[in-house]
């Protein structure tokens, strides 16, 4: 019980936080019986949970997708807190080695220094600076941070009638006067270049979604000074700052990471897939909100009862359960249907690190297909981990999302977040051992309830920068 783990300034601190104390006790119980790791059947390959446009599909999807742009009700998410630390992480290292003689990828970068659109001179303050801040690509005689190539981006896809792009980023707190001063020198080049107006917003991760950490022996860490550590729950806890969004009226929201952007001669491709996603999206929600209909209007014949079973295995990789009752059988059919939808763009695996879609059995029995990530997946069983090497295809992060439902209402999407597929790693603080805990990730377990659909989308849609180096790379060369 929370009152035997905390003391009266625990409590307080957690107040403080926003955190309940059966919160922070159901997290010390996560770390003393870890929940047993996802179970994956297969990957999902093409006609087996992944699927193929064909050329001949476009224009409908095209039309859903713009129809839906002028009507308002795109928007774009964009996850934007990632710090810069990481790509400049071996030269930061050569610059503290005193002088060596620069080699390898330390000598490609300084050999190919006019390729870059930042200078050399302040690399430690670069590193310190979030990744949508820096400088990705030339842009005639000036350069676009990410940041910036999203607001064009969104210009090109979130438009309404009216000229109004929305987007929403996440940023860490310590940022928010850089992105604010960077918006504000460049919204006005931005709205006269694209004849349109941006309507942008920002937020934190919550404080009330960082996790307790525990020490060895799965008691709460505490600090030299005796209060509790806490530590950030992860991109899973960006699943709050979505609800937000959802709760403020948002309805389809396209979510992307902050580093894969492209200079504009090769963005073409990327906002066509974008557009296709979207109006997939679209398309395979008309149907199902019309499928909700018919099953909420009445008793449902069992005609209709099998079209729908039909559709959700078919088109949502959602097969039901049998049910001899015929009443049970359709509420089970509109709980199955009733819930937020995704489109996730899906590239070919070339051996990138992440998350790949595979059928998932839950404990119940039940099959659905989940973006997956190594860290959820048994290492101690040889078959599980087979599978997860069988992979074909990868995730990039590249997702259209609906959030409200048939009547307009915001889902709650804490209801269709899987508790079970948290991540536990070993760190350490002050100099001693501990445990932490990450909240189920953001495209995986945090949306593990959702309706899903995987579309196989073009190589060139996927361009991260995770290191320097990669800015080298042709797609960020223009």
């Amino acid at each position: 019980m929370p009152e035997d783990l905390f003391t009266a300034a625990d409590l307080r601190q957690l107040a403080a936080l926003g955190i309940a104390p059966e919160e922070a006790a159901r997290q010390i119980e996560l770390f003393r019986n870890p929940p047993p790791a996802t179970h994956i059947v297969r990957p999902c390959r093409i006609g087996d949970g992944i699927r193929l446009l064909a050329l001949g599909e476009h224009p409908p999807l095209l039309a859903a997708f713009a129809a839906a742009a002028a009507q308002g009700r795109i928007g774009k998410f964009v996850p934007a807190s990632g710090a810069a630390t990481r790509m400049f992480q071996v030269l930061l290292a050569h610059l503290g080695s005193g002088g060596a003689e620069p080699t390898g990828e330390v000598r490609t970068f300084y050999d190919n220094l006019h390729r870059f659109p930042f200078g050399a001179d302040r690399i430690a303050d670069l590193a310190d600076k979030p990744k949508g801040l820096l400088k990705f690509h030339r842009d005639g005689d000036t350069a676009r941070t990410a940041f910036e190539e999203h607001l064009v981006e969104a210009a090109a896809y979130t438009r309404d009638q009216n000229g109004l792009c929305r987007l929403h980023f996440t940023v860490s707190p310590q940022h928010d006067d850089g992105f604010a001063a960077l918006l504000a020198e460049v919204r006005a080049s931005y709205e006269r270049r694209f004849a349109c107006r941006f309507d942008v917003t920002f937020s934190h991760e919550s404080p009330a979604t960082d996790t307790l950490a525990v020490d060895p022996e799965n008691q709460p860490f505490r600090q030299n000074d005796g209060t509790l550590l806490f530590r950030p729950g992860g991109h899973g806890s960006l699943i709050d700052n979505l609800q937000s969004l959802a709760d403020a009226g948002w309805d389809v929201v396209l979510i992307k990471n902050i580093d894969n952007v492209v200079p504009d001669s090769r963005k073409e491709t990327g906002l066509l897939w974008k557009k296709l996603l979207a109006g997939a999206l679209l398309t395979v929600q008309s149907r199902l909100f019309n499928s909700l209909e018919r099953l909420e209007a009445g008793p449902a014949s069992p005609e209709l009862l099998a079209e729908v079973e039909h559709f959700l295995a078919a088109d949502l990789n959602r097969p039901s359960a049998s049910r001899p009752d015929r009443e049970e059988r359709q509420q089970a059919l509109i709980r199955l249907l009733d819930r937020p939808l995704r489109v996730c763009g899906v590239v070919r695996n070339q051996g990138e690190p992440g998350g790949g879609p595979f059928w998932v059995q839950a404990p119940d029995g039940s099959l659905s297909i989940q973006i997956v990530e190594a860290s959820q997946v048994d290492a101690s069983s040889p078959e599980q981990q087979s599978i997860l090497k069988s992979s074909t295809h990868f995730n990039p992060v590249d997702l259209a999302c609906a959030l409200r439902d048939r009547h307009g209402r915001a889902y709650d999407l804490a209801r269709f977040v899987d508790p079970s597929t948290v991540f536990i790693s070993n760190k350490s603080h002050e100099g001693r051992s501990l445990k932490a805990l990450e909240r189920p990730g953001l495209w995986n377990g945090a949306m593990e309830g959702w309706n899903t659909v995987f579309i196989e989308v073009p190589d060139e849609t996927f361009a991260p920068v995770k290191t320097v180096l990669d800015l080298l790379r042709p797609e960020h060369q223009g």
